[in-house]
This record gives C-alpha cells, sequence and structure tokens, in this order.
C-alpha cells in the first residue's frame, strides 16, 4: 500500500502555440506540505489547474492517481466532492456577501423543506472561522476585510468541502509578515489534522520553514524533488533548480554608479482618506531623490506609502491633498494623471492587474497607453510604429511571448511587470516611482526587475522604490525612508541602514514617529 496521497504521471497540456506541461510527473505524501516552485510561467498553476478539474479530464495527456484510484476531474464541483480544493492567487470571494454567505457558498446548510438555515450556516461558519483562527462576526461583509483575513475565510470554506488535500496558489503573495506567519502556522496545524497541502510558492524562506519536500519545474517540467531536510537543500539549490544557472548575487551590481543633482523634491505633503476626510494618511512627507539615485520607501502596511506615491501621480488617492512638488528646484504641477505624465513622473502600480495593465488588449496597445502623442498625428495612431516600438521593448525588456499581439491578460506575472515598466519607460519619464515592483514574481525575473531598475538609474533617471521586502530595498537602493503613519521617521543611506535599523523606525508610535519626522526633516536640509 503506497503512502502517495497523489500521483500525477506524465502530464502534458498545450495550448495554441504553447506547450505549457510537457510530461510532468509529481507525487505528494499523505500529510505532507509539498511545495512547487518555478519561474512565472514554468507551468506550476497550469498543473494545479489540471489537477482540480479547471482544465478538465480530456484537455490534457497522462493520468492523475488519487487515493490510489484514477481520478477523472471533469470540473471543480468533481474535484471538491473527492476533497481536493483548490485556493487561486485572486481570491474568489464575493465582497458584498457575508463571511458565512461565502463559506457556504454552492454548498449551503439547508433546514426543513430545503429552505437556507441562517442560524445553523452562521454557528457552523463561527465555528470554521475558530478553526482557522479568524475572529470576527459571521454575519459581517467579506470587503470589510483585509486580505489576510479573506485568505482565511478561503481555507475555512474548503475546509467546510472536508478536504483532504488543499492547494494553496502563492498564499501570502498579498499578505503583510504578520498575516503570513499567522496563514503558514495554520498550515502546520492543519497538517496535524491529517490534511495534505500543496503550496505554490516565490518565497524561498517560507518553503524552507514549513515544507516537507519541494518539487521544482522549469519550462513546463519536472526538474526534481527535494526532501527539504536534507543538508543541502538550500535556497540557492531551489534557485539554481528554477532558473537552470546560478544566481551568484541576487542583486545585480550597480556599475555605472554616478549621482547627479536633485532631481525632484516633496515638501510638506499631506493627503487625507478619500471618505473619512478627518483620517490623515499621509502626514507632511517630506522627501526627494536625486539623477541616477534609487531611493525607498519602507514601511508596515498601512504605513501610507502606496497612498504617498497615488496622491503624487494625479492624485489618484486622496482628498485635501497639501503641499508642494518640485522638480529641479521650480514647483509643477502633478492634480492630475496626464499633468503628471507631462512633468516626467511615471508611476508603475502594485496591483498591475487591475490598475497597470489592461488584460484583454494586446502587448502592443499595453505599452503605447501612456504615450499615444508621440504615436499620433491628426488624430491618428501610426500603427506600424506602435508595432515596432513594442517590438523593441519586447526585445530589450526579455518579455517571453511569441507575439505582441498577445493579449496582456495571457502573459506570467514576471512577464506583466516588464510590460508595465515598458509602458512608462516609453513616456521618457524623469522619475519612476515603482509600487512592490517584484510583488509575486519568482527570483529569476526578479532580477531582471534589478538589472531594469538599475539600467533607469544609470541613464540618469530618479528611481523610487516602494516595498515591503526589506531585503530587496537594502539590495537596490542608495538611500531608504521609512513612514509610519503616514509620517517620515527617518532617512538612511545604504551603509547604515540595516534589517534592523529599517524595523526600528518602521514601527514608531505616532508621538516617535513626529519627533523623528522632524529630525528627517533636518537631514534633508
Amino acid at each position: 500500500m503506497t503512502d502517495n496521497i497523489l500521483e500525477m504521471r506524465n502530464i502534458s497540456k498545450e495550448f495554441p502555440g504553447v506547450k505549457a506541461l510537457s510530461e510532468v510527473n509529481l507525487t505528494v505524501r499523505d500529510g505532507e506540505i509539498h511545495a512547487i516552485c518555478g519561474e512565472n510561467g514554468a507551468g506550476k498553476s497550469t498543473l494545479m489547474k489540471v489537477l482540480s478539474g479547471v482544465y478538465p479530464h480530456g484537455s490534457y495527456t497522462g493520468e492523475i492517481h488519487f487515493e490510489g484510484n484514477e481520478a477523472r476531474f471533469g470540473s471543480i464541483n468533481d474535484s471538491e466532492d473527492a476533497g481536493v480544493v483548490i485556493i487561486h492567487q485572486e481570491l474568489a470571494l464575493v465582497p458584498h456577501l457575508t463571511v458565512a454567505e461565502n463559506i457556504f457558498l454552492g454548498n449551503e446548510v439547508r433546514g426543513r423543506g430545503g429552505l437556507i438555515d441562517w442560524n445553523a450556516a452562521n454557528h457552523k461558519a463561527k465555528t470554521l472561522m475558530n478553526r482557522v483562527g479568524l475572529h470576527e462576526n459571521p454575519v459581517t461583509p467579506v470587503g470589510q476585510l483585509g486580505v489576510g483575513k479573506q485568505q482565511l475565510i478561503e481555507i475555512a470554506k474548503a475546509l467546510s468541502k472536508d478536504v483532504r488535500l488543499l492547494i494553496l496558489d502563492e498564499p501570502t503573495a498579498a499578505l503583510n509578515d504578520s498575516d503570513s506567519d499567522h496563514l503558514l502556522s495554520l498550515l502546520k496545524g492543519l497538517q496535524k489534522e491529517g490534511i495534505t497541502s500543496i503550496m505554490i510558492s516565490h518565497k524561498l524562506g517560507e518553503i524552507e520553514r514549513v515544507a516537507d519536500r519541494t518539487t521544482i519545474i522549469r519550462d513546463g517540467k519536472t526538474i526534481e524533488t527535494i526532501v527539504m531536510s536534507d543538508p543541502d537543500s538550500t535556497q540557492d539549490r531551489i534557485i539554481r533548480g528554477m532558473v537552470g544557472r546560478d544566481l551568484e548575487h541576487r542583486y545585480p551590481e550597480r556599475i555605472d554608479h554616478t549621482i547627479g543633482e536633485e532631481l525632484l523634491r516633496v515638501v510638506d505633503w499631506t493627503v487625507h482618506h478619500p471618505t473619512q476626510p478627518n483620517r490623515v494618511m499621509v502626514d507632511h512627507a517630506n522627501f526627494y531623490v536625486r539623477e541616477g539615485e534609487v531611493v525607498g520607501i519602507a514601511g508596515l502596511m498601512g504605513a501610507g506609502r502606496t497612498e504617498l506615491a497615488m496622491s503624487i501621480f494625479g492624485r489618484t488617492y486622496g482628498r485635501d491633498t497639501s503641499g508642494q512638488v518640485l522638480k529641479r528646484g521650480e514647483p509643477i504641477s502633478t492634480k492630475s494623471v496626464s499633468e503628471a505624465i507631462n512633468n516626467g513622473i511615471a508611476y508603475a502600480t502594485e496591483d498591475r492587474k487591475k490598475y497597470g495593465l489592461n488584460l484583454i488588449e494586446d502587448i502592443r496597445r499595453n505599452i503605447s497607453a501612456a504615450a499615444l502623442k508621440k504615436l499620433s498625428s491628426r488624430g491618428f495612431i501610426n500603427g506600424h510604429e506602435e508595432l515596432s516600438i513594442a517590438e523593441a521593448y519586447r526585445n530589450s525588456m526579455n518579455i517571453k511571448t511569441p507575439s505582441v499581439l498577445q493579449l496582456a491578460g495571457n502573459l506570467s506575472g514576471g512577464n506583466q511587470q516588464k510590460v508595465v515598466l515598458s509602458k512608462w519607460m516609453y513616456t521618457d519619464a524623469d522619475v519612476m516611482i515603482l509600487d512592490e515592483p517584484t510583488r509575486g514574481i519568482d527570483v529569476g525575473a526578479k532580477y531582471e526587475i534589478y538589472t531594469i531598475v538599475n539600467s533607469l538609474a544609470a541613464q540618469g533617471k530618479g528611481v523610487v522604490v516602494i516595498s515591503s521586502e526589506l531585503p530587496e530595498l537594502l539590495g537596490t537602493c542608495d538611500r531608504i525612508y521609512t513612514l509610519a503613519f503616514g509620517r517620515i521617521t527617518g532617512c538612511l543611506t545604504a551603509e547604515e541602514a540595516t534589517p534592523e535599523a529599517l524595523m526600528t523606525l518602521m514601527t514608531q508610535d505616532k508621538e516617535a514617529a513626529s519627533d523623528n519626522d522632524a529630525d528627517a526633516k533636518e537631514q534633508d536640509r
């Protein structure tokens, strides 16, 4: 009798013009946490969609054996009936419904006469919520809860279906450290209850922490499965398997590293919440960036990092905004997106799928979207030049796609991010604000993004990088500002900055943040 709960044998899956999976083999043991690693586009999510019935039996070749029997899932309903439940990176919750309604959506708790028994549903929901460590009222609308709590609702929803194999696709990609720690601890707890988990993740530290074994997939093929308790099962080994080469340094060296004159300065920038006018989200923030400089902004979730960036870029966040933006010492207006672009400021959003790209449009149109004036004459777009520009960026940015006429929504996360950066680079902006530029992408693609950041700085651009990953800021930035409660609490050079020093400044209380804000202003002068 085998101790494997799952065996996927010689799985191949093709799309028009692309072979996504080529004879992939995956074996998962009963009761283990099994990680799957690979670059964006390697085939990880495709493999899990085959397993969960999103791609039904007959649309792929190969065999799936679950709990000793051959599984031929024709839909998600079939896989869930068997105890296989997948939680996608984009959570499938309805924000206007309550927590209980979401947990039992499609699996309603019914009483006499077939009517939904809401009291019983709420009671069962509360039991499941307690099981995952979510202490909320079950009648709370899901839209009022943060992403971390929504992730727990998805797990509670899976538990309501008597899950035997839980699949999580990038479960901590959008979570802060505290929520990530809670979710990983929950997975270990579920493991003790006999629930097997498959976790797709780019966060190698988390994989080291919870995974029993890790399967590496590259270019749609299985490379190897490693036992994480083995002494040689290091992050470097995983990276080598993922990218097919050693990454001697996680962050590329800055070759042409010349910092010039001050390019942009933000003075006493204050922003109020868009619907709660008495709530200050950014409080008299001051910072500057020079030509050829990479400046980081660090802060915990809710510190005001994105609010600061979006309000500067065309006031796309907040109300009652005050303060000044100076470019090369002269005041400029950024009251609209077009004004910000015309004044040489670009903003690459942290949510590329919602705000950064038109997913149902092709790569060509996405790249040209922010600078159509450069391609137009008398109201007409030069289609030939637009195609040539897109092809040039496809080559220079190493966007992995057979054609720039491919829809942006069909690209992997790393390639989508390269399209976003290409769009803003084509505007020829002097200042590039990059909000979480490597969120949800693999280590190989991250390295390429860091190389692009260095290239922008080498061209004399001012680059502002907002990131929740302190090693990323420490590895790429010349100076790092810290934010707490919407206030700048400090500014450290690359030589001064350490994770401990940054975290100390990022975790100030309001009073200390106010004092440090004054010190930071003096530093800037």
